[in-house]
């Protein structure tokens, strides 16, 4: 809860609040101020450790690769059991054709910038759930023993999975090599739907909420494509910088494997349907 103490630890000349919805996790706000407008998200400190600062060091890391833009982080901290991330406010616009093209462009750029492993320095947060992030040499072992796994285990320990799901998913996982086309790591925005960027209105993308790692590229075009909302010249102009290998669009079910256990696991639903699917020719 935003509250007069916390305010006053901030330090800001506040002339206006405004909550920000949208989100399922976290409370958010607008704050305008006489020095410009910016953005806070709260949480519980002990329910979510270091879930801010973790997602101000992803942000960090993707403006690092001077490809895509993000939010500056003015500042991460704790008050009172409530942690905030205090970001630059980005003014939304409209996108329009060049903004999608711009955007592919970018995200292929940065994909093609070689990671030395599959990994991040640390673990991190996909939504509420904490992420390992283990380094490994092969996008099989990661994306099998850091990935898809630990989530099968904590379904099937929620009783949202049977253990014929379980079968099915060893199965997969020792598959993969032969799934994926072997690429060298990519840092990857982690979690790349449509309510995770913004088009600025200066037609700039950029980047919010990530949940990064390095992993395959294929990982960030799945997620894009598993809700929808990007437009079909951001594929093109990807595939025009750094063409995706034969048959992506196939392998697609098995990138979207991951967000789907972990809806399933924030949400249930038709997502186990979802997931029994993928798993079906595995069992």
């Amino acid at each position: 809860m935003l509250t007069k103490k916390l305010i006053s630890q901030l330090n800001l000349n506040i002339k206006k609040i405004s909550p920000v919805h949208g989100g399922d996790i976290n409370e958010a706000y607008h704050i305008e101020v006489q020095e410009g407008d910016f953005f806070i998200k709260l949480n519980s400190t002990s329910n979510y450790p270091a879930l801010f600062e973790k997602e101000a060091n992803g942000l960090k890391a993707l403006s690092a690769t001077n490809t895509l833009k993000t939010p500056e982080v003015i500042a991460t901290g704790n008050f009172e059991n409530t942690q905030y991330l205090l970001l630059e406010w980005i003014a939304p616009g409209s996108p329009n054709v060049k903004a999608w093209k711009t955007f592919g462009q970018q995200l292929a750029t940065m994909h093609q910038i070689p990671q030395n492993h599959f990994g991040f320095a640390e673990d991190n947060y996909l939504g509420t759930y904490l992420q390992e992030n283990t380094s490994y040499n092969t996008w099989a072992e990661f994306y099998g023993n850091y990935r898809v796994l630990p989530m099968i285990r904590l379904l099937y320990s929620q009783g949202k999975i049977g253990e014929d799901v379980v079968n099915a998913a060893n199965n997969f996982s020792k598959e993969l090599s032969s799934i994926f086309p072997t690429e060298t790591p990519s840092l990857l925005h982690g979690d790349l739907w449509s309510g995770n960027f913004i088009i600025s209105q200066y037609n700039n993308t950029v980047l919010i909420d990530p949940a990064v790692y390095c992993g395959h590229r294929e990982m960030d075009l799945g997620m894009s494509r598993l809700f929808g909302g990007f437009a079909p010249q951001f594929y093109e102009a990807y595939n025009e910088v750094y063409p995706l290998e034969k048959n992506w669009e196939q392998r697609l079910p098995y990138t979207q494997l991951y967000p789907l256990l972990f809806h399933a696991y924030a949400f249930g639903g038709h997502y186990i349907q979802s997931i029994k699917n993928i798993l079906k020719p595995f069992n």
